[in-house]
């Protein structure tokens, strides 16, 4: 546990460094604009929503609770029908960007804090170490924060080129992560 107090200037740096490439990439330079898109129809799909009463949580359209029943013509019909999808609902409400930005934050120094606690497992406190070890902080970030956009291009269909630029935010990411603890290693 002493050994991983030595990190804390380099955790705290990580973090906040990712936090401020994160903030310049979605407010300054904003090439996730382009990742969402608006619905022809809005009015009527909130309507539909709202009338279905839809709590917050993720929905699957159509939905199928067992992959049996895609053996069902009707259920196949839905399926070639279209549309296919995920959905994800929150709570009604302008959106708490407060609380999102501190929970992103504490995320930040979780990543940082698990990165630098495994490469001090692995190098050790030694002075010669900051490359290795900026190394090693650097890929566990890049696959902490890129790793997810790469599952739900797979598995949710989410666009090959969001998930590009999320992949890019993780190689971003992790290279200032990277540079903290190459910069402040013990």
């Amino acid at each position: 546990m002493n050994q991983l107090l030595m990190l804390w200037m380099p955790i705290l740096v990580a973090a906040v460094s990712v936090f401020v490439a994160s903030s310049l990439i979605h407010m300054v330079f904003k090439w996730h604009n382009s990742d969402y898109q608006k619905l022809a129809n809005e009015d009527a799909v909130l309507a539909a929503i709202g009338a279905a009463a839809s709590s917050p949580g993720q929905y699957v359209l159509p939905h199928c609770a067992d992959m049996k029943d895609l053996r069902n013509e009707d259920m196949q019909k839905k399926f070639a029908d279209g549309p296919v999808g995920f959905l994800t609902l929150k709570k009604p409400g302008p959106p708490a960007m407060g609380g999102a930005l501190l929970k992103w934050f504490v995320l930040n120094l979780v990543v940082a804090a698990v990165a630098g606690a495994i490469a001090m497992h692995v190098y050790g406190v030694r002075a010669d170490a900051n490359r290795a070890a900026a190394h090693m902080v650097g890929v566990l970030s890049f696959l902490t924060y890129a790793g997810g956009s790469i599952q739900a291009g797979i598995w949710m269909g989410k666009p090959w080129g969001s998930v590009a630029k999320d992949l890019l935010d993780g190689v971003i990411y992790a290279a200032v992560s990277g540079a903290a603890f190459w910069w402040l290693w013990p």
